[in-house]
């Protein structure tokens, strides 16, 4: 697995249109971890989720949602549900059986929990999406960022409101070094 496949910011917001609406800095020439720092620190942490979320690739970003959404609903080694499993094994096994169970309990999982998201993200990760294989959907760029993007921020609105700040920089936390593997700084 690498990590951020971008230089610079404006890369992200250029290959990812839909960041601009996500996003709320607008676009920057500064690296990734660079500009990561700054959403840190800004009125809208939320935005570090946003960008890693676009800029990591698929496996990386669906791993990262996996293990933050374990992070924020506190989900110990064998608590998880099925569509969480799914979405792991499919990042231990990118294979296309994997990608297809977790679509299809993404798909019929209760949208307003974090892991249906997480399963979601890694089925929406590449080949048909259509939820019936006599129909042919293919996926498109944006949809498991923007999967990876609501499992966490789903996630995150269950945290209560003294420990929001601390786990939301957590969760970012454990984005940072993925995006360090293929040079995110610059």
């Amino acid at each position: 697995m690498g990590g951020s496949r971008f230089s610079t910011a404006q890369e992200i917001f250029e290959a990812f249109p839909s960041a601009e609406r996500d996003i709320s800095a607008g676009p920057s020439d500064a690296p990734p971890l660079v500009y990561l720092e700054g959403l840190r620190r800004s009125g809208t942490p939320e935005d570090g989720v946003s960008l890693l979320a676009y800029a990591l690739g698929r496996r990386e970003a669906v791993w990262w949602a996996a293990q933050s959404v374990r992070l924020l609903l506190r989900i110990a080694a064998g608590q998880e549900d099925a569509p969480l499993q799914a979405a792991e094994a499919w990042v231990r096994d990118p294979d296309d059986l994997r990608r297809r169970e977790a679509l299809r309990l993404g798909m019929s999982g209760n949208r307003r929990l974090a892991t249906p998201w997480v399963a979601l993200a890694a089925g929406w990760s590449g080949g048909n999406v259509a939820p019936s294989a006599h129909a042919v959907v293919p996926a498109t760029p944006e949809m498991t960022p923007k999967a990876v993007r609501t499992a966490i921020l789903v996630a995150l609105a269950t945290v209560n409101a003294r420990e929001r700040s601390g786990r939301l920089q957590a969760t970012i936390d454990i984005g940072v070094p993925l995006m360090r593997a293929r040079g995110g700084e610059g």
